[in-house]
Order: structure tokens, then sequence, then C-alpha cells
């Protein structure tokens, strides 16, 4: 399995980055490739430490590994060598050649935008200025910043040799399918395509080196800003399940509601999902936490695990049951997809 796609089915904050985190320890890829932009926030807990991440790939754990900003993504200069000093990875992390590079002007473009910081509920950090910028060809890129010069590479290049190579690749895509600027609940949606299809654009791959899709759910389904939810809950019952969370960018409360397995159908179909990773099952089955083998999840938690399974027609391989990335559940092996 030389090249797997890791996405959100919902819209954002599923756990993408507890999953590629753990994949990260446990498959040890030889590139993590990172697509989107600093307005997704995936978070990293391991060994008693939290990292609150917004360009740097998940994968920064495993020391060994390489880690790539594709050239469909858009970074800000501060953000990034900012988190390589949190993550302790200097020198392991490499840009295309044609990232593009957010500037303080798209910031305030966009908080001054009362569309967008009122209607849309946007993250106003600037990234939908910047991706209209690159459309109007007119967006600085990583190759016109000095000081990113010897972090530049050809990612696409990279990384088809590597998978040419037999080595593993990761892709980390960011946000969820139905934040997607085509697919999802637009005109409530981010400026990119936020499905396999689209990070594999990004990164520069085709079609026919994707292996596995590993499509990310939370085990009831958040929204930040505006937009539909069906099945929103009110506050007053996000309080009373325990499900009060907050945006790791923005610290905007998150609205919830209840697994939608319509929702989750569609983007299984539109990602052309292999497998599924399911996160946080502890908040609805509290005696669930921690718990790292199949065999000990409560029987009501199993039960509704099969169910999913059954209706969606593609295995739940990753269980995340706590915080740590550890704390998660791999069937891989079991269901025959690693041997």
């Amino acid at each position: 399995m030389p090249l797997n796609i890791v996405v959100g089915g919902f819209f954002g904050d599923e756990g993408k980055g507890k999953i590629c985190g753990y994949l990260a320890v446990r498959d040890r890829p030889s590139i993590a490739v990172r697509g989107g932009s600093i307005n997704a926030g995936h978070t990293v807990v391991y060994e008693n430490r939290m990292w609150r991440l917004r360009i740097i790939p998940s994968f920064f754990v495993n020391k060994d590994t390489k880690l790539m900003i594709a050239a469909g993504a858009l970074v800000r200069l501060d953000v990034l060598f900012k988190e390589i000093e949190e993550t302790g990875s200097r020198g392991r992390v490499f840009l295309d050649y044609n990232t593009g590079v957010i500037e303080e002007r798209h910031v305030e473009e966009e908080r001054n935008d009362p569309y967008l910081s009122k209607t849309i509920g946007s993250t106003l950090q600037g990234v939908g200025a910047a991706a209209r910028d690159r459309v109007m060809r007119r967006l600085k890129t990583a190759k016109d910043f000095d000081v990113l010069k010897e972090m530049i590479v050809n990612v696409s290049e990279e990384v088809n040799k590597s998978i040419d190579r037999g080595e593993l690749v990761y892709i980390e895509g960011t946000q969820g399918t139905f934040l997607s600027l085509y697919h999802g609940t637009y005109p409530y949606v981010t400026s990119r395509d936020t499905t396999a299809s689209g990070f594999a654009s990004e990164v520069g791959v085709g079609p026919k080196k994707v292996d596995e899709v590993i499509v990310v759910f939370k085990s009831y389904v958040t929204r930040v800003g505006e937009g539909p939810l069906p099945g929103e809950y009110s506050v007053d019952e996000m309080i009373s399940r325990g499900l009060v969370e907050r945006g790791t960018v923005t610290g905007r409360m998150r609205r919830a509601a209840p697994f939608n397995i319509e929702l989750a159908k569609k983007a299984v179909t539109i990602n052309s999902a292999t497998q599924i990773a399911l996160t946080k099952l502890d908040a609805l089955f509290p005696e669930a936490r921690n718990v790292r083998e199949w065999s000990k999840l409560p029987y009501e938690a199993r039960r509704w695990i099969e169910e999913i399974e059954s209706v969606l027609k593609t295995p739940i391989t990753l269980i995340g049951t706590g915080d740590d990335i550890m704390y998660t559940i791999d069937r891989r092996i079991e269901l025959g997809i690693l041997r």
C-alpha cells in the first residue's frame, strides 16, 4: 500500500490529527504530505504533550518521516516557522516551489469583508483571498521567498519517486468532505476541494497510484461557522451530552448533531473510501475510553460500529477511544488489510 490518503468525512473536526499521528507511529511512512491551508487545525496528543497544527503534517511524531507541503496548499510564514520549532522538525520539512503564501494583506481583506465574517462564518485567516489571487495568477509562491530557499523541492516528483520505489506515502487532507467548494454545502464551504481527489491533485499524483482512502468520521457530527447541520442539537443538549467543543483555529464553539448515516454514505461514495476511521467513540460510550482492543469494547459499542459498517459497506479499521494517538483500536490485521 504505497499511497494512502486520509480525509474528513463530515464538516471537519473529525479527528484527522489523531488518526494521522497514530498512523505515523504504527506505519512509519517515508513521506507525509499535507494539503489544505492554515484555516484547519489538527490536534495531536502524544506522550503527555499536545500540539495544535495548522500546516505541518500530523505525521511529525515519526522522526524518520519527511514532512512535505503540497503545491496546492497555502502557508503563512509565521505559522510555518512557529510549528517547525514546536514540533522539532527543522531539517525535514519541505515545501513545493509552487506552494502558495498567504500575506498579511490577505488576512486584512477577509477581516474587512462582512459577507465572509458574518454570513459565511469564515475563519478569516486570509485563505480565501489568497486562493482568489492564485486563480488570478498574482499570488506569490514559495520560490519567491529567500527564507524558504533551503526547504523547496518538487513535491510531486519526490512523492511519485517514493511510490515507485515501493515506499509508503500518506497524504493528509484537511477540513471535511462537505466543506468542499464543489461537493459541499455551497456557499457555506471553504475555498478548495476537500475530497481525496482534490488532495491528490494538490500533491500531484494520479488516481491510479492511490491504494487506500481512509475517510475519518467522528462518532457525532460537528461544524464551525454557518451552514446547514441536519439534526443540530441545542446548546443545552450539547452540554447535557458532553459534546461541547471549540474550533482549533477560531476558538468558536462547534455546533453538534448526531452521527449522520446519509452524509456518511455520500462521503464514502465521493471519496471512494476503502477504509473508515471512527473517532471519539468514548464520547458516546464512556466505558470505551482508552480501550485498545476490539474485544474489550462494550457490546453496545461494537454493535453500533457493526451497524454503520453494514450500511456503509466499508470496513471501520481504526477506532479512536481517547485523546492520545495510541488510544486507537487498529483492526487492519484482523480484517485482512494489513499482513
